[in-house]
């Protein structure tokens, strides 16, 4: 059975569908999320997105329940079936993972793997969490769309499947959903402000009093609440912006090495260098090389 779904509906022009496929009671799509406001229609099926790359501001509403958050990779969404959302807008690009599962494989679920009356195991519309299992099944299942179909697909995607319909009835369901008994104090729209502010900024000079101002804190509070709410210290995130941009530099192959050094904030070719090769494991030459012979 293929799922009929309209997510080619549900996106503002921008949207890219890099990747689609369906299995039995499954259906998965790899896409591009542009800016905007989205088209909401009632639930069909359980949807449950993925984020796979990007960030994004992001704001949703159905039965009367806002929720507003960070899309940020590794983080996971779901809408039950029969949700009816009545807002879902994103402000900034996303890539991620659309997964549809058809009702009658949730209550198969719920009554052989956990003896629960699918009459009761209805699932929680919730959104911003970050679960491993989820990670892991997701990125198992990009896998399966990125590479040429293989004789045992079919029996992975099936295996992947009744996994991800357990954990979903296992732990998300309206009276099993226990939600994070701390949220994060950083405020999604105050941490975009200090996000948005490094990206900008990337060839200058960032201090810990610049990014705690954006967020309107002091220091020490900042940096504790950043940590918290992206599992690294400010200074390690810059770093790694710092890094993927030298990479987006170097792979266009139009600047020396002390040019992508300047711009990328490094200050000189040879801290550059150092930090390059500490971060990656290669030196920004090697990498440019391997670059040149894909």
């Amino acid at each position: 059975m293929r799922l009929v779904i309209h997510d080619d509906q549900k996106g503002p022009p921008g949207n890219i569908l890099i990747n689609v496929a369906a299995w039995t009671g499954l259906h998965v799509e790899h896409r591009q999320i542009a800016p905007g406001v989205h088209h909401c229609d009632r639930q069909v099926y359980t949807e449950l997105a993925y984020i796979l790359s990007g960030r994004s501001g992001l704001r949703r509403r159905a039965e009367g329940k806002l929720q507003e958050g960070l899309a940020l990779p590794g983080t996971s969404w779901l809408a039950p079936a029969g949700t009816e959302e009545t807002v879902l807008e994103f402000e900034g690009e996303t890539e991620c993972l659309i997964i549809h599962l058809s009702p009658r494989l949730l209550e198969d679920s719920a009554l052989i793997d956990h003896g629960i009356d699918p009459a009761r195991a209805d699932l929680v519309y919730a959104g911003g969490f970050a679960d491993p299992t989820l990670s892991q099944i997701g990125m198992a299942i990009r896998g399966l769309l990125g590479r040429p179909n293989q004789p045992v697909d079919r029996l992975l995607a099936d295996g992947l499947r009744t996994a991800l319909a357990a954990h979903l009835i296992g732990n998300y369901t309206v009276d099993r959903w226990q939600p994070p008994s701390r949220l994060p104090a950083l405020e999604p729209r105050r941490l975009q402000r200090v996000l948005s502010y490094v990206d900008a900024r990337l060839g200058e000079a960032i201090s810990l009093e610049d990014l705690a101002g954006e967020a309107c804190l002091s220091p020490y509070h900042f940096a504790r609440l950043f940590h918290q709410a992206m599992g690294r210290p400010p200074h390690r995130y810059v770093v790694e912006r710092r890094i993927s941009a030298a990479q987006e530099r170097l792979r266009t192959r139009r600047a020396s090495m002390a040019e992508v050094a300047l711009d990328t904030g490094f200050g000189t070719q040879a801290n550059f260098s150092r930090v390059f090769r500490k971060v990656t494991g290669l030196t920004p030459r090697q990498y440019r090389d391997t670059q040149a012979s894909w």
